[in-house]
């Protein structure tokens, strides 16, 4: 008998306390990302680190991350979402402690970059699949409560970090949070599998694979050339057999585990570079926002965290409210992304060329609002747009094509910093990429409105003719 047959969704339960776990792991691992330049800028200062160099211990860090994805599902199948989620904990714990005790700029690559990067990418997914496995209609606000544990991080962790840093130094602050990412070990031991399958064996089934292949080479060896004399051969008639390479099968399978036919789709192509290029403009502003507030706006520590904070704290709620408003009104989510990235745009522009407190407040609680809008609708536009079977390939190449930019990108935009010398005009260099997207998505999008409303219409037509001529034929008959 299925297993899976069998199942059944609570879509609750015991799946909320699986929700307040993952929202623990979220707050004490995934809220780190937003204070780096708030943590170790200053240090990389010291080392003599410039902007690109911090731009490349982040870019790096978030290449990490989204190339995990390529090997992220046999993880979870064969050691379940609670192991590779208390891995990645402990993961990131390691690569925090390694930076804490760094004294050259190539030691946060190693430390920051690569293990902490890795470690989040085990985190993500895994942490996902595991509040999947318990909901169904109540989907997406579980995963918003989840979420909105890294925005509660992200309100209270620069505070903690700025008061480290005063009063402990870099050292301690550092060590400090990653004590606080083990205690995401609590939330991991708490996502319990809802009644799970049998194990997955990947040593029997890499074996099976090797067995076929060497059969497959076996009968395409055994192959004989039979001559057939040219009066009995056909014309047109291939006698030479049809024998499939290693490499072929290979990139077969390839192409179907990674689900490589969406790159045949023109707007996939546009939906998953967009994305990637409003990822990367958020990473590189998560990075340069203190230094603006510092610098350029010449503002003391306690106002640049509070400012920060203000930027969660808007994150947190809306990603509490928005899938409800969104939901009821029934926006399309790539619609919703569109809207929060015009208003990056515009909240980029202004915070460039104000050095008021009360505006750059209110601006960032715009960005914060804004943010939420991308980062809650990002899977779900993908999933908006690929079929149920092609949506795992379709997020693994969104992962990829964010890591690709943003080591391209975003390292242009470091460039720009350094070059320029002015945090004020990395800020309109985010604003021109996040402006390239809504010039790029808006035609496309009030076109495919505007033929579908056209469709529906034609649809509407064709049934009232059908109605009317149903109802003629009646009276006739009658």
């Amino acid at each position: 008998m299925d297993v899976q047959a069998t199942r059944v969704v609570p879509d609750g339960g015991y799946g909320w306390v699986v929700v307040a776990a993952v929202a623990l792991i979220n707050m004490t691992n995934q809220s780190i990302l937003s204070v780096f330049g708030q943590l170790f800028v200053g240090e990389l200062r010291q080392m003599q680190g410039d902007t690109f160099t911090a731009a490349l211990i982040t870019n790096l860090n978030s290449l990490a991350l989204n190339f995990s994805g390529l090997f992220i599902g046999p993880a979870i199948k064969s050691f379940k979402p609670r192991n590779v989620a208390a891995t990645g904990c402990v993961l990131v714990w390691f690569g925090l402690t390694l930076c804490a005790f760094a004294t050259q700029s190539w030691h946060f690559i190693v430390g920051y970059s690569f293990f902490v990067g890795f470690g989040l990418g085990l985190i993500s997914p895994s942490t996902f699949m595991a509040i999947n496995s318990y909901f169904t209609s109540k989907r997406g606000r579980a995963v918003g409560v989840s979420l909105a544990g890294a925005g509660l991080g992200q309100v209270l962790i620069p505070h903690l970090v700025r008061y480290l840093l005063e009063n402990h130094g870099f050292r301690y602050a550092v060590l400090a949070l990653s004590a606080l990412s083990v205690t995401g070990l609590v939330g991991a031991m708490f996502l319990k599998p809802l009644n799970p399958t049998g194990k997955h064996n990947n040593h029997r089934h890499m074996r099976l694979l090797a067995d076929a292949d060497q059969a497959d080479k076996h009968q395409s060896s055994s192959l004989q050339v039979v001559v057939v004399p040219a009066s009995n051969q056909t014309k047109g008639e291939e006698l030479i057999p049809k024998t499939e390479t290693i490499c072929g099968r290979l990139s077969q399978r390839l192409v179907q585990s990674m689900d490589l036919e969406l790159l045949k789709d023109f707007v996939f192509w546009s939906i998953i570079i967009g994305m990637a290029l409003v990822y990367t403009a958020t990473v590189n502003f998560t990075m340069i926002f203190p230094g603006f507030l510092g610098q350029s706006a010449g503002f003391d520590s306690q106002v640049v965290a509070f400012c920060m904070s203000a930027v969660a704290g808007a994150d947190i709620v809306c990603r509490l409210l928005l899938p409800i408003i969104t939901d009821h009104l029934r926006i399309p989510y790539r619609v919703v992304f569109l809207l929060g990235t015009a208003g990056l745009f515009a909240a980029r522009c202004i915070l460039a060329q104000s050095k008021d407190l009360p505006i750059i407040i209110v601006m960032s609680v715009l960005i914060g609002v804004m943010k939420s809008a991308t980062v809650l609708n990002n899977n779900l536009t993908i999933s908006s747009h690929c079929r149920s079977e092609k949506l795992a390939g379709g997020l693994g190449l969104s992962m990829m094509s964010k890591g690709v930019i943003v080591i391209s990108v975003g390292q242009m935009l470091g460039w720009v910093r350094d070059f320029a010398d002015s945090y004020t005009i990395c800020l309109y260099a985010q604003a021109v990429i996040l402006l390239l997207v809504v010039l790029a998505w808006t035609p496309e999008i009030l076109f495919r409105h505007r033929k579908q409303r056209r469709q529906r219409r034609t649809t509407t037509k064709s049934m009232e003719t059908t109605v009317d001529g149903g109802e003629e034929v009646a009276k006739l008959n009658s």
